[in-house]
């Protein structure tokens, strides 16, 4: 299920993208209102989850500016304003949730789920890379039909990986995306990660290669008449 969250706040938005990838959503992150239009002018998005406060353009004007466009992607609204009247404008300008700081990660990621679920009927949207699948609202990725069973480490890092198939992922990146903040594990950590990840995709046609200077790249490949 791919994410766009649109929060200002680094420390908060860099704890929500790691809480939602190892809970198995494909978050991207967008610091302001103009990069979040640019993410979504290329991206197609599952749910934006969008805080009001933002340095270049409020919330409530960015989602207006959605809605005009006609972009119903389902977003739910961060605030620490949480007045009826606030949501009442909020719900007539076309927001689909609310939820007020603080919350709860478990209710955040319920109330995605359930938005996502609402928009597209009983449909999981999947994403795909040779004989690898990911079905977001289960959570389970799938390997040649079989169900793939991989620990939070990997499970995160492969879910990154894919949501961003066919491009290099930057170690660092990658790393945040694995590792809590609070981790005693240092940068060379994501090796063993992505070590375990490749021997349970041997044998398939997707595998994960290093692109030097670039960081890792899951891509899928054709199979030869010995392996198939």
């Amino acid at each position: 299920m791919r994410i766009l969250l649109v929060e200002d706040e680094q420390d908060m938005a860099a704890w929500l993208a790691r809480a939602l990838t190892q809970s198995g959503f494909l978050p991207d992150h967008a610091p302001d209102a103009r990069t979040a239009e640019s993410l979504m002018a290329v991206n197609e998005y599952d749910a934006v989850v969008l805080d009001l406060r933002l340095p270049d353009k409020h919330g409530m004007t960015l989602l207006r500016e959605m809605r005009d466009r006609d972009d119903f992607t389902p977003v739910l609204v961060l605030t620490a304003q949480g007045g009826l009247q606030d949501r009442v404008r909020g719900l007539n300008m076309g927001a689909d949730d609310f939820l007020t700081k603080p919350f709860a990660l478990e209710e955040l990621e319920a109330r995605i789920t359930a938005l996502v679920r609402r928009s597209r009927g009983r449909q999981s949207p999947r994403l795909q890379c040779g004989s690898l699948s990911y079905d977001s609202e289960n959570r389970v990725f799938t390997l040649d039909g079989a169900l793939l069973f991989l620990t939070p480490r990997e499970h995160a890092a492969l879910a990154a990986l894919l949501a961003r198939s066919g491009y290099p992922v930057d170690k660092v990146q990658l790393f945040g995306e694995v590792f809590t903040h609070d981790s005693e594990a240092n940068l060379d950590a994501i090796e063993v990660v992505l070590h375990r990840l490749r021997k349970k995709l041997a044998g398939s046609n997707v595998q994960v290669v290093t692109v030097r200077g670039l960081g890792y790249m899951l891509e899928s490949r054709v199979r030869t008449p010995a392996e198939a």
